[in-house]
């Protein structure tokens, strides 16, 4: 990805009120990351947010994972979102076995609706829904 487009995904996260979780090795690595963001763009979805978790290659297996999307867990309920969702390649056994330890279930697959690697992805939808917000609103 460009700067640019990397500065442009950060600002949107920002001016969302979104968190952007590094997870940094002792040499100062980059171990992985994760966020959310809107599910949808309307009124009704406001409690839902989509997330994204990355490890990278050398630090998978670690426990990285788990601490990112925990403290995702953690940040979305003081935030007061109700439902997180999490789009996962039915080929990624891994981020599935992590999510459904977590509390997450299979919701939905969207056959071949990406490519990357040479190949259609089959899109697993992944739902955990929280105990917040305590009283919440319409739109």
């Amino acid at each position: 990805r460009s700067a640019e487009t990397v500065r442009a995904w950060f600002e949107s996260k920002r001016q969302g009120g979104y968190p952007v979780l590094g997870a940094i090795s002792d040499a100062d690595e980059l171990m992985g990351f994760a966020s959310y963001g809107p599910f949808r763009p309307w009124p009704a979805y406001k409690y839902t947010v989509e997330h994204s978790l990355h490890v990278a290659e050398p630090f998978r297996g670690r426990g990285v994972g788990r601490r990112l999307l925990e403290e995702l867990i953690t940040r979305a309920k003081a935030q007061d979102y109700h439902t997180m969702i999490g789009g996962i390649d039915s080929q990624n056994t891994a981020s599935i076995r992590l999510h459904v330890s977590l509390g997450f279930r299979c919701v939905g697959t969207l056959p071949q609706v990406g490519f990357k690697f040479d190949r259609w992805l089959d899109l697993c939808l992944y739902q955990l829904i929280l105990d917040t917000p305590a009283k919440p609103v319409d739109g």
